[in-house]
């Protein structure tokens, strides 16, 4: 029962999941993508700047350190001097003193030396951690201002892809029919055209018998210039005119 239950809440889990990637709004999720790098961004600088104070500290401390050794140093050298020269003038109390002094000193000088070569360790490994940091902080920062190039790039190419959307949906609809009584587009073009055509035809058609009749006005035209032409050569010839035929009665101008 328990593996039926956890199978059927992973189901609905995935079935949430898809329904929701497909109603996200691409630009919601592209801002939270970059707003959750940003913070990544900042937190690495929050850890790099911790890095970075460990090894200026280390520094700090290491610079405190040789200049006690410095300190050391002299003091020891001090008092061995004056414990020589408290043996030269013959006073053993002081020259034992001096050269107690110089042991002791000397005692301290051994333990910060100890303590001036861990810090060295310490200084050298902080830096390189620092210098990790900072190039960590540097290559995501520029890895940041490239998601910030590629941010506009999205942005552009869902708006064009909106525009594209919203595009088709409206060529979609002048080919769709908007109710039974309206209709379509096309349905429209095809009467148009089939008007169109018609009045067309019978443009020629009326063309077509204004030429024929045209025509038959310059043939009518023609035979009469031929017959005088024959006429004016009878003459010539002194022909009889009476076998010449009857002259050509010119044809009616066509009704209509």
């Amino acid at each position: 029962m328990f593996k039926a239950l956890k199978k059927w809440w992973k189901y609905l889990g995935a079935k949430f999941n898809r329904s929701f990637e497909k109603n996200a709004d691409p630009a919601v999720q592209l801002e939270q993508a970059l707003t959750e790098a940003q913070q990544q961004h900042r937190r690495l600088k929050e850890q790099a700047a911790n890095v970075i104070a460990s090894q200026k500290q280390a520094e700090i401390r290491l610079n405190g350190k040789m200049t006690e050794l410095e300190k050391l140093n002299a003091n020891a050298r001090q008092a061995l001097m004056m414990a020589a020269d408290a043996e030269k003038a013959g006073d053993a109390a002081k020259a034992t003193q001096y050269t107690t002094a110089a042991e002791t000193i000397a005692n301290q000088l051994i333990l910060v030396e100890k303590d001036v070569e861990s810090l060295k360790a310490m200084v050298m490994e902080s830096t390189q951690a620092s210098d990790q940091a900072k190039a960590a902080v540097a290559q995501n920062s520029r890895l940041l201002q490239e998601k910030l190039a590629e941010k506009n790039k999205l942005l552009s190419q869902l708006e064009q892809a909106r525009m594209q959307e919203e595009m088709n949906s409206a060529m979609a609809q002048l080919n769709e029919t908007v109710g039974d009584d309206v209709p379509t587009l096309k349905e429209v073009q095809e009467k148009i055209e089939a008007r169109y055509a018609k009045a067309k035809a019978t443009a020629e058609l009326g063309e077509t018998s204004v030429q024929s009749r045209i025509l038959e006005v310059e043939q009518a035209t023609a035979n009469i210039e031929a017959q005088s032409r024959l006429s004016q050569l009878r003459a010539e010839l002194g022909l009889d005119s009476a076998a010449a035929p009857a002259a050509v009665e010119q044809p009616k101008p066509a009704e209509g």
